[in-house]
């Protein structure tokens, strides 16, 4: 069996099929040899088989007849598998199994799918395969059924003003979804129109391949046209507006400032007020005007004074919101040095202006600031003021004139003066010329005086409207002059009554300072004489020395020794002090013993003899005591036998003869205690305790004297005190052991 591929009907294009049921494909064509043997043939490579889209029928529409020359020997089924067939999209195409028929079942879409890909199958009733399976390929040809679409429908872009024509805006993109390599995908694009058509209809072009948007006209400018819009319309088929298909969209172009205006003053000349002595006040406001962006580098103004302050008196804000400038006082002014400022002022921009652009000859105006006058304090020119002065002036002394200024030199006006601050009021002050005068004696050593200072502060107030004052501070510093005499330090010492045991040092405080202080002299008064007899001083250096004792002993006792101190000032002073000296049994480590501190106390023998004789009266006391407390105890025992115990205690009255605890029991004779006739020889005894020369010779702090011996009555008295509230045992008892 042989395969013949005989073409029927009429010649049809390479790749083109005619709805003609004639066509026949013979893809399995066998050869026959001359000797009659058959030689099997490679299969045929089939021709891509092209079908145009969007067809409108009628479907099924026969696309091509395959067949093999087998089918004359036996019967032969035919099928075809691929995508569009068998697989979605499902049967696009179909084949008739007998005739080898293949149909399109409906119109197809190149933009959903340009080709499909095919494979032939012949099997035989049994479905044994009689062919090997043949590609099909199937191309959809393009035909120009879609516009171009604009990948956006509204374009902004951005040019600045003032650009030079060539420059580029933006770019525009419309896509066809035709095939791009036909003139069906080819897209072209043109401007239709521009609003507003100022400066010049034409001010932009656009690329026809590429979609560039570029200037081509010059003056661009903001201030007059800020934005354009642009509809720009793409066209396939190349542009072709008889056959091509078109979209369009807008451009939005906006123009750019840039600082090509600059700021100018509204008016030539501006004027303020501001009083003297006020400090960040607003004085004038300065009005500009700029065509550029609002709130933009281009717009914001900056002020700068260019003459007229050179003291710096003023500085110009910029306010936020209006761009106005704010003449601003940051130092103060005076009205006695200027009544009145000329300002020269220059505005420009934050940013620089564009190339090619100068400064307007209105950025530049003239402020006249007038200062008014106002009343202002006395000032005192040296404030602290310092003097130096002796300590000691007499009162009404004369020490200097804290006098004040008034600043206010056209005003007349009149200052007075009075004290503000005096601690110690030591001071006057002359209410009309501020003289100071002395109304006490300044004493350096005053609490008052810091570091040698008195500080006093005074007020200057005038008769202005209102009033004003000031405060000027006088310190005077004082000088030392030697107005203190010396005191003896310590006061009181103990000393052993045995000499080169022990000694005592000596000093001297002074209230001056250097050099009306030490060195010091110490040294013993001349009368009595017993003073140098029994004690001595020894020079340690200028402000130390010792006093110990001349003799070999010296009784325990209190004794007064005076002392004289001399300072070194000029002329020196000297004072007597008196040092109290105990003189006192020492053990050999030279402390002073028990026994001698009761010594040294100044108790004498009369003293103790009559503590003695106390002691054993109280003891006496004691034991009467005793033996009454018993006698009553053993009358209440014997009483309580004779009532009968059956009687009822609440309904009898029982009536005792006695009393205890009353004024019987403790009339004591304290006259007893007081033993005079036998203490004469006592008190008539020299003790040796109390010497002539402990009588102070100079001015110094007096000092209680203990009694020798303790008055008898007092001890008495003391007793019927204490004793007097009942419970004498106990009363007598504490006092035994306080005695002894």
């Amino acid at each position: 069996n042989s395969l013949d591929f005989k073409p029927k009907g009429r010649k049809t294009m390479a790749g083109e099929v005619a709805p003609q049921q004639s066509d026949t494909l013979l893809p399995w064509r066998q050869h026959q040899s001359a000797n009659g043997l058959r030689r099997q043939k490679r299969d045929w490579v089939i021709p891509p088989i092209n079908v145009p889209e969007n067809s409108r029928g009628p479907f099924p529409q026969q696309l091509v007849r395959i067949r093999s020359d087998k089918d004359k020997e036996i019967h032969i089924r035919y099928s075809i598998t691929g995508v569009g067939a068998d697989q979605p999209p499902m049967e696009v195409f179909s084949i008739d199994p007998v005739s080898g028929r293949m149909y399109v079942t409906r119109p197809m879409d190149r933009e959903e799918r340009a080709s499909y890909h095919l494979r032939a199958h012949a099997v035989d009733m049994n479905g044994n395969k009689v062919e090997n399976p043949i590609d099909l390929y199937i191309y959809v040809i393009d035909m120009n059924d879609n516009r171009p679409e604009f990948v956006n429908q509204v374009y902004n872009g951005s040019v600045d003003e003032g650009s030079k024509p060539g420059t580029y805006v933006m770019t525009v993109t419309a896509n066809d979804a035709d095939d791009s390599t036909t003139a069906n995908g080819m897209v072209r694009y043109r401007i239709v129109t521009q609003t507003p058509q100022s400066p010049s209809q034409n001010m932009f072009t656009i690329n026809s391949e590429t979609g560039d948007i570029v200037t081509v006209a010059a003056g661009l400018d903001r201030e007059k046209v800020q934005q354009y819009i642009v509809i720009v319309q793409a066209t396939d088929m190349e542009g072709n507006l008889n056959y091509g298909l078109s979209n369009t969209a807008t451009a939005i172009i906006t123009v750019t400032d840039v600082n090509d205006n600059p700021p100018e003053f509204t008016t030539s000349t501006y004027s303020g007020e501001v009083p003297e002595n006020r400090v960040e006040v607003v004085v004038a406001n300065l009005t500009v005007m700029d065509r550029d962006q609002p709130h933009s580098p281009n717009w914001n103004a900056i002020y700068r004074i260019i003459s007229g302050d050179p003291s710096g008196h003023f500085t110009i804000r910029t306010d936020p919101v209006t761009n106005e400038g704010m003449v601003t006082v940051v130092k103060a002014v005076d009205y006695e040095m200027n009544r009145a400022f000329m300002l020269t002022v220059m505005v420009s921009n934050q940013a620089p202006l564009a190339s090619g652009i100068q400064m307007s000859f209105q950025s530049t105006a003239g402020v006249t600031i007038s200062v008014t006058d106002v009343n202002e304090a006395p000032y005192f020119p040296t404030n602290h003021k310092l003097i130096r002065l002796e300590e000691g002036v007499p009162t009404g002394t004369v020490l200097t004139t804290f006098s004040a200024v008034d600043p206010d030199r056209f005003m007349q006006q009149a200052v007075r003066y009075s004290k503000l601050s005096d601690p110690a009021n030591w001071l006057n002050i002359n209410a009309t010329n501020g003289q100071i005068t002395t109304a006490a004696v300044l004493d350096r050593e005053s609490d008052y005086i810091k570091n040698n200072v008195y500080e006093a502060t005074f007020l200057a107030a005038d008769n202005g409207i209102p009033p004003a004052s000031g405060t000027g501070t006088l310190q005077i510093y004082l000088i030392d002059i030697n107005d203190n005499a010396p005191e003896l330090l310590p006061k009181e010492a103990q000393i052993c009554e045995k000499p080169n045991l022990n000694v005592i040092n000596i000093t001297a405080a002074d209230a001056d300072i250097d050099p009306n202080i030490g060195p010091f002299v110490f040294e013993l008064p001349s009368v009595p004489s017993a003073v140098r007899k029994n004690w001595t001083i020894t020079r340690l250096n200028g402000d130390y020395a010792q006093l110990s004792l001349r003799v070999m002993y010296l009784e325990a006792g209190v004794y007064d020794v005076p002392i004289i101190v001399t300072d070194s000032g000029n002329p020196p002073l000297y004072n007597t002090s008196v040092i109290k000296v105990k003189v006192c049994p020492c053990d050999e480590n030279g402390d002073c013993t028990t026994i001698g501190a009761v010594a040294a106390a100044g108790l004498g023998t009369g003293a103790i003899i009559a503590i003695l004789i106390c002691i054993i009266i109280l003891l006496t006391m004691v034991l009467l005591f005793v033996v009454w407390m018993k006698r009553r105890e053993k009358e209440r025992h014997t009483k309580q036998l004779l009532i009968d115990p059956e009687d009822d205690v609440r309904d009898n009255i029982l009536k005792y003869d006695e009393e205890g605890g009353g004024e019987e029991d403790q009339d004591y004779d304290l006259s007893q205690l007081q033993q005079p006739e036998t203490m004469d020889h006592v008190l008539n005894k020299t003790p040796g305790v109390r010497r002539v020369d402990e009588r102070p010779i100079g001015a110094e702090p007096q000092y209680p004297i203990r009694p020798v011996i303790p008055h008898p009555g007092d001890i008495g008295d003391f007793i019927n005190e204490v004793c007097s509230v009942g419970y004498p045992v106990s009363c007598l008892k504490s006092l035994s052991s306080q005695l002894t």
